[in-house]
């Protein structure tokens, strides 16, 4: 147990041996990772590929890491890039903190899935409400033509790769930036607030080029995710809505649409707005019911230590 006394998620870095200069050191050493290891990560799976395909070698890495064209391959790098995230939060977490990594995933610690599963299906039910929304503004965000895509064996590859790697990408970015770095910034500045306005910040400008109305769409989904981690004490919340959200974003650009325009969007009308705001008071609301009714655990619960029997002091358990 790393605190002497109950904690919420957003102090967990304040450890016996919290000193200020952890934070921004890991602070810094995150933001390199996102800027340096994601693309190392996402040239490899594409080098590796190309070593493998039938074409020109330099033709096919163009190819590979072209976002125009959204090969399998692509999604895969982007998807394992994001998703190693996940490692380096977890050496920050414990070579500048000393915490466990299960730490970063709860209060509890440890990731539970008893309430990460129900807040699977309560995010299908925000996007449900969003989509009814959307039916009554025009030029929303996300409009199809209702012509679907040929089904090739490009988007078969495509599909498993979503599957399989797209939970891994939402969980990478939670456990960066509601995890790693709401702590962070929390612990050094004493308030939640601090943690969940500057880490939802980062997480905005973190998907580069985009208008306004798409940056307030990232940073509201950021102050979302962020405020419910503080409130349940874990990332559940926050993974659930990421995975159905990409899940339903990528689908329909699979099926309707065009995965490379979705994977590089930098513009979305005013009305995404109004989308946003419906999808994340839905789910904030529907999310802290089904908190309220699991009596889920919000702060960490020190071990009692045990009486000395001779001078009645605590005794330190070992």
């Amino acid at each position: 147990m790393p605190h002497r006394e109950p904690t919420t998620y957003d102090q967990l870095l304040r450890t016996p041996g919290y000193a200020w200069w952890k934070p921004v050191v890991g602070v810094v050493l995150a933001v390199l990772a996102y800027l340096v290891l994601a693309a190392l990560v996402l040239t490899a799976v594409a080098l590796v590929a190309a070593s493998f395909q039938a074409g020109r070698f330099a033709d096919d890495y163009r190819a590979n890491v072209d976002v125009s064209r959204a090969r399998p391959v692509l999604v895969l790098g982007l998807d394992l890039a994001i998703a190693s995230f996940i490692p380096v939060t977890w050496v920050l977490a414990r070579a500048l903190h000393g915490l466990r990594p299960r730490w970063l995933a709860s209060v509890v610690p440890g990731l539970r899935w008893r309430f990460l599963l129900p807040c699977l299906g309560v995010a299908v039910v925000a996007l449900a409400a969003q989509v009814a929304v959307g039916q009554l503004l025009p030029h929303t965000a996300g409009d199809v033509d209702g012509s679907v895509n040929p089904f090739t064996s490009r988007v078969a590859w495509t599909v498993l790769v979503i599957v399989l790697t797209t939970p891994l990408q939402a969980a990478g970015e939670e456990y960066l930036f509601r995890g790693y770095l709401l702590s962070a910034f929390g612990s050094l500045f004493r308030s939640r607030w601090a943690g969940i306005v500057l880490s939802a910040l980062l997480f905005a400008l973190a998907h580069g080029v985009q208008n306004a109305p798409l940056f307030l769409d990232r940073f509201a989904f950021g102050l979302l995710a962020g405020y419910l981690v503080v409130r349940t004490g874990g990332l559940e919340a926050g993974i659930a809505l990421h995975v159905v959200n990409n899940f339903v974003a990528f689908g329909l650009a699979l099926a309707f649409g065009d995965l490379g325009g979705t994977l590089g969007v930098q513009t979305v009308p005013w009305t995404q707005v109004a989308l946003t705001v419906t999808q994340s008071g839905t789910y904030l609301v529907l999310v802290l019911l089904l908190a309220r009714r699991a009596a889920l655990q919000t702060r960490t619960r020190p071990e009692q230590l045990p009486a000395d029997p001779a001078g009645g002091r605590p005794v330190p358990a070992r």
